[in-house]
């Protein structure tokens, strides 16, 4: 982008020189071919119709200085404007002296010299045109005057002279015109290519950037631009061309496509890809010029869509969570308080039973309430790069001493040098809710937890918890990370609902994954890059 703009500042600036100088050799090897092709025509000419044999001699010496010309354009030595002006200067020289030994003006070899004087004005973009055309001029009033003095020329003849002098002058300044109009041209030829490029790049970073994915295709159904969300979504891969019919890539796609340009209403529809399970919504936007070129088609991910629905939801919630949790951890510790106080006056085994049941709710309110507040600090995310391969064992091992279980209990199935990016203190809390449901629901025997760990077709790194438990039932799934639902009466609903937000806020996913040979099975996945501090 930067370099597309920084040419744009030198054409504004006066730095463009046009054409290229490729262009400038190929058109004196063009005009160089013209000079070779006359020549012969004179040799060819003179030995065929008899000429003197100075017309002979100096044909042949243009035909060999236009040969000579040859290797020197191809070697480009020397230097341009040096070639282009010993081969004008050779044509006025040796046209003049033929148009002499052919009889002066009465052949009109000197008519020749406007092709040469156009063919100068045009190579070298008019800087020259009208030197050549003094040049032309001079070199055929001398040979007039020659004639004159020597050959007894009609004098009335200069007229004719003149006359063809002022055309070379008009021929080389009409040349010159037309010069400074191509270069003109160019010139804005090259800003609009220059702005078209700035744009294509502008647009290609956009689209290159959007976390959703965006395809370009025409009115063929062929693929001709994507960018990497498309390849996230739908877990298929473009060719190295990246041309591709869009019924090769994704029939279901394609006959979205077909159906919408059947009925342009049906604009949006719903789409699950089968590689990846990914829901997305697509959306279709006609691209139009004179008639129908193509579609832009996006591919929002639903996911997302929802996610983004589910967290503006949850901030009103939250904030009105936390100021429900300071209000209600006030009274509730005069209640403890108070509770504490008649502990000490009651002696009737009913009276004791009724401040126990007071106590235990109370601690459980406490509790609850400290998880709420513990859902305001899931923003204070302080990520740091973790080997699961190091971290894994040493939580596991305290654990067991916390929890006072036996180290077996446990089983690690660990893939090397998997490196995640995590806030610490997050990263132990997820893990110490989903391995305590884990324990509390499995059968108690040696690898009755399995926590598994690999990295996923998309490169992200994968974590696993698994117990031999029943599972979660088929109709509870859909509410398991719902907030204050639990299936255990002395839960308070929040852990796996904090666990989620928690991965959500140090960019990783947490979710329940059915078992066919049973026992409950909760998947993290991590962020695809671990990023440098």
């Amino acid at each position: 982008m930067l370099r597309v703009l920084m040419s744009r500042l030198d054409i504004l600036r006066g730095g463009y020189t046009a054409p290229p100088k490729t262009d400038l050799w190929r058109s004196l090897l063009y005009f160089n071919v013209y000079r070779m092709s006359l020549a012969t025509v004179f040799v060819g000419l003179s030995f065929m119709l008899g000429v003197a044999p100075l017309f002979v001699g100096l044909s042949a010496l243009y035909l060999v200085l236009a040969g000579a010309s040859l290797p020197l354009i191809y070697w480009r030595r020397p230097y341009f404007d040096l070639q282009l002006g010993v081969q004008i200067g050779t044509d006025i020289v040796l046209l003049t002296l033929l148009s002499q030994a052919g009889g002066g003006m009465q052949v009109n070899l000197e008519m020749l010299l406007l092709v040469s004087l156009a063919a100068a004005g045009l190579i070298s973009r008019g800087r020259v045109s009208l030197f050549f055309a003094s040049l032309a001029s001079i070199a055929i009033l001398l040979q007039h005057s020659y004639a004159v003095l020597t050959k007894g020329a009609e004098i009335e003849r200069y007229v004719q002279v003149a006359l063809l002098c002022v055309a070379y002058f008009a021929v080389a300044w009409m040349a010159h015109r037309l010069a400074q109009y191509a270069i003109a041209s160019e010139k804005l030829a090259a800003l609009r290519e220059a702005d078209l490029a700035s744009l294509a790049e502008a647009n290609q970073l956009v689209i290159q950037d959007m976390p959703d994915g965006v395809l370009v295709v025409d009115a063929q159904g062929v693929v001709r631009q994507y960018n990497p969300g498309v390849e996230r979504l739908s877990g298929l891969t473009f060719p190295p061309n990246g041309q591709i019919a869009l019924d090769n890539y994704s029939p279901a796609l394609a006959g979205l496509y077909a159906q919408w340009r059947k009925d342009p209403s049906r604009d949006q529809a719903d789409l699950r890809f089968s590689a990846t399970r990914e829901e997305v919504r697509v959306r279709f936007l006609p691209v139009r010029r004179d008639t129908f070129w193509g579609a832009v088609v996006l591919l929002e991910d639903m996911q997302h869509v929802q996610a983004q629905a589910q967290q503006v939801k949850l901030a009103a919630l939250g904030r009105l969570t936390m100021n429900i949790a300071h209000e209600v951890r006030n009274p509730l510790s005069a209640i403890r308080y108070a509770t504490d106080l008649l502990r000490e006056d009651v002696r009737e085994p009913a009276d004791m039973r009724l401040l126990q049941i007071i106590t235990d709710n109370a601690m459980r309110l406490d509790h609850i309430v400290q998880d709420v507040m513990e859902l305001n600090r899931r923003d204070r995310v302080r990520p740091e790069s973790m080997q699961l391969e190091a971290e894994l064992p040493k939580f596991v091992e305290a654990l067991c001493q916390a929890e006072g279980v036996e180290a077996s209990l446990f089983h690690l199935g660990l893939h090397p040098g998997l490196q995640i990016r995590f806030d610490r203190g997050h990263f132990e809390q997820v893990l110490w809710n989903l391995c305590r449901n884990a324990l509390r629901y499995c059968r108690k025997q040696p690898g009755s937890v399995r926590l598994w760990t690999w990295r996923a077709w998309n490169g992200r790194p994968v974590l696993e918890v698994v117990d031999d438990g029943p599972g979660v039932p088929p109709e509870q799934v859909s509410k398991l990370f719902e907030p204050f639902h639990t299936t255990d009466a002395g839960g308070t609903g929040l852990g796996l609902y904090i666990a989620r937000e928690l991965c959500a806020a140090n960019g990783a996913t947490l979710e329940y994954v059915q078992r066919a040979e049973g026992g409950a099975c909760f998947r993290i996945m991590f962020e695809e890059r671990v990023h440098e501090d």
